[in-house]
């Protein structure tokens, strides 16, 4: 894992703090403290281009719908092919959930 490299008491705190939020408001209140506007929209945009990928369309789609760079497309896509399968499994347990209403 390429996150491996980053292991430690640091990021042991952030993931420990992500796995105390209780529901999505606490989400949105954590993440605007702690992440930029820019930041959060990114991780949001590779989750969809995860979907979307998923779903079998093309990159010309896939870029026209999100704003996503041909090379953030790849990047999610070779993470599809060959990461650590936690796209499909975060993407398989949001399904099983009902959608939310945008703030």
């Amino acid at each position: 894992m390429q996150i491996d490299k980053l292991r430690g008491k640091e990021l042991d705190q952030l993931f420990k703090a992500v796995l105390t939020l209780k529901d999505m408001e606490e989400c949105y209140r954590f993440f605007d403290d702690l992440c930029t506007v820019n930041e959060i929209q990114s991780l949001a945009q590779r989750l969809e281009v995860a979907r979307m990928l998923k779903e079998g369309n093309t990159y010309h789609k896939i870029e026209a719908d999100t704003g996503a760079s041909t090379a953030t497309i790849s990047r999610v896509k070779r993470c599809l092919n060959y990461g650590n399968d936690a796209y499909e499994m975060a993407l398989g347990r949001v399904k099983e959930e009902k959608p939310t209403e945008k703030k």
